[in-house]
């Protein structure tokens, strides 16, 4: 929830209505188990940094919440987390992935669009409290998973 904030806090009249419009928020494993997909969280000095969440639609997944806050930006996280989710998608038989981003949120498009994604052309009006405005991205999935990408590593401490 505070990473959300946060980054909606970035853009004036974005807002964040935890209760009202992301309630998954409360409850993120459970909200993410429940559409059959999975989150993963980054966590630095036990402050959640960034997330990212596949929700799967057959053939195609979703790439949804990718979120990296802004003292975790520009070394290439939201990049790793995205090949995360690619990864997991093509694994469970994805051929493509969707995703839908605020028109808002500049930096995020320029980062999809250089990872291989492309504006469709389609927008959708989610009626919310932040009058959002979405454009669709998509990309197809290659067969061969992970390229060159360096895996990312758990820790259960400090390095």
């Amino acid at each position: 929830i505070g990473l959300l904030g946060d980054c909606f806090a970035e853009y004036p009249g974005c807002v964040l209505d935890v209760d009202r419009e992301e309630p998954w928020l409360r409850a993120p494993a459970t909200g993410y188990a429940g559409w059959g997909g999975q989150l993963w969280v980054v966590t630095l000095d036990d402050t959640v940094a960034a997330c990212v969440g596949l929700k799967p639609h057959g053939e195609t997944s979703e790439l949804k919440n990718l979120y990296v806050g802004a003292p975790a930006r520009r070394g290439g996280l939201g990049a790793r987390l995205t090949g995360i989710v690619e990864d997991a998608a093509r694994a469970a038989g994805a051929h493509r992935m969707e995703l839908w981003s605020d028109t808002r949120f500049l930096d995020a498009h320029r980062l999809y669009e250089r990872l291989g994604y492309r504006r469709t052309g389609r927008t959708r009006e989610l009626h919310d409290l932040s009058d959002t405005v979405e454009y669709e991205f998509d990309k197809p999935l290659r067969s061969a998973p992970g390229g060159d990408r360096e895996p990312m590593r758990r820790t259960d401490g400090p390095a």
